[in-house]
């Protein structure tokens, strides 16, 4: 699965290209973003290289979330689609700067993947989100998502699931 373009009433998610490191690298550089994730910012050598990798890998569809309005980089969608007892099965991740964070970009640039991935078949989801991260707990609720017994990938994540 290739990710396309995708168009919000505010937004545009356009395909993940290793040109955006050069947008999202003063975005990713707020250590408010990774107090939930881990690590450090990364720099844009490293952003360059991660991107460089995830445009080639099967099965990740990445975006660049756009405000259509002032046409600014504000964050990223990622969903990761893997079979799973011979149904495919995206993994989503969000990120968003914290200047934007409270306007509800995160739940309408997660719509528009979730609404988009279904059209291509898929039916299941899932989402690790640390058991402190409230604000991600809250969007995943609002996505239909429901705590699962699973556990997830890292330590001190909680496995979300929908259907």
């Amino acid at each position: 699965m290739v990710a396309v373009g995708l168009e919000t009433e505010r937004l545009s998610l356009e395909p993940l290209r290793v040109a955006h490191a050069q947008e999202m690298a003063p975005l990713l550089a707020d250590e408010r973003l990774h107090v939930f994730t881990g690590g450090q910012p990364p720099t844009l050598r490293q952003l360059r290289d991660s991107y460089r990798r995830r445009v080639k890998e099967p099965g990740w569809c990445n975006w660049v979330v756009r405000d259509r309005d002032s046409g600014r980089v504000i964050g990223g969608m990622q969903a990761e689609i893997a079979e799973r007892d011979g149904e495919p099965v995206a993994e989503l991740a969000w990120i968003l700067g914290s200047a934007d964070q409270g306007h509800g970009y995160a739940r309408e640039a997660a719509a528009a993947v979730v609404a988009w991935l279904r059209e291509q078949g898929v039916r299941s989801f899932i989402a690790d989100i640390h058991e402190r991260n409230e604000p991600s707990m809250r969007l995943a609720r609002a996505l239909g998502f429901v705590q699962s017994a699973e556990a997830a990938d890292h330590a001190g994540d909680v496995r979300w699931r929908a259907v």
